[in-house]
């Protein structure tokens, strides 16, 4: 179907991209980000806290999906992503790409999520009549794996669907404008088509079936192992910047840069960010997280996307595709 061969595609060039090998200059560094997806990193960001803490320039730049993050890193165009999806990340090492998870973005069970037209009356009662309606999937991010798991929990028949690989601005635009049923994205995005749509699972109830929503900080492997002092210092500004936002009385000071810095309003970064979850240090090295918890949970979402015929083949496990090193070097800094 038209959903598998755009995602094999994807993943055919990012796999070639992956060979191809890249040379990486220490005296500047490039990392990408989302827009709309405000975080307190972004305060260290305008604060200019990673140029001085790494010593090095750092150069920002700005994606609609974590697909576009692993084609850039394969590219040796950027070096960290931060706030990358599980799924994109599994898509990419599936397919060979040399990525390695360096941290634990953040948690956000309520911030990524499918919407259905209202005027269509489909909840989770009668998904069943989903069948036939048109959607707007950004494919091989954590809107594709919910949007997935969902339509399994549902039984919902993919090949009844018309799905449409679009990115998040993209597919609410569509949904905006009525010539898509339903869709798959996140942060303002999301938002926005929930003003005229409605979702058909909760966070907790995505929970209870097992679809985690969590971002990581990812880079290429041979980055990571050229530069762990860098590396390490990077992940210790964001830590340092994820335990002042902790602090409800630093808030009213960040909310206003990190609201610029995204390009949103105040009051909309307030209410995203109150759905975000930003685990500390200690958190992120549990068994929870990186000790354990996140290998076999891109397992789980490998095995779910050979299923539907999305990616040829997922590997035995993902345990290389986790390093713990630089951010244990973070929390003794």
């Amino acid at each position: 179907m038209t959903l598998r061969k755009t995602l094999l595609s994807a993943v055919a060039g990012t796999a070639l991209l992956a060979g191809s090998g890249a040379a990486f200059a220490m005296d500047e560094i490039t990392v990408g980000y989302f827009l709309e997806w405000p975080m307190p990193f972004e305060y260290a960001k305008v604060m200019g806290t990673y140029d001085a803490a790494m010593g090095v320039k750092v150069n920002w730049v700005s994606f609609d999906t974590g697909t576009a993050m692993s084609a850039a890193m394969a590219a040796g165009d950027v070096h960290i992503s931060v706030s990358q999806g599980v799924p994109p990340f599994v898509v990419a090492t599936s397919a060979g790409q040399d990525l390695q998870i360096i941290d634990v973005a953040v948690s956000y069970s309520d911030n990524d999520n499918c919407v259905v037209q209202n005027a269509l009356e489909i909840t989770k009662d009668n998904a069943g009549e989903l069948a036939g309606k048109k959607v707007a999937v950004p494919l091989g991010t954590a809107a594709h794996y919910g949007f997935l798991k969902q339509m399994n929990h549902f039984g919902v028949d993919l090949a009844s669907l018309e799905i449409v690989d679009m990115a998040p601005p993209d597919g609410s635009a569509a949904f905006a404008q009525g010539s898509v049923d339903m869709f798959c994205g996140w942060g303002g995005s999301l938002r926005r088509a929930k003003e005229t749509g409605n979702v058909l699972l909760t966070g907790a109830e995505k929970e209870e079936l097992g679809i985690l929503v969590f971002d990581v900080t990812s880079a290429p492997a041979s980055f990571v192992a050229e530069n762990g002092d860098l590396v390490a210092k990077f992940l210790k500004v964001t830590a340092d910047a994820n335990a002042m936002w902790a602090d409800d009385s630093k808030k009213a000071e960040m909310i206003p840069v990190i609201a610029k810095d995204s390009g949103m309003d105040e009051g909309a970064t307030a209410e995203t960010m109150a759905t975000f979850v930003f685990p500390t240090v200690d958190d992120q090295l549990s068994a929870k997280w990186l000790g354990g918890g996140a290998q076999e949970f891109m397992k789980g979402v490998a095995d779910v996307f050979v299923g539907a015929g999305s990616i040829p083949a997922a590997l035995g496990d993902y345990s290389a595709q986790v390093n713990t090193g630089p951010l244990t070097a973070a929390k003794g800094m």
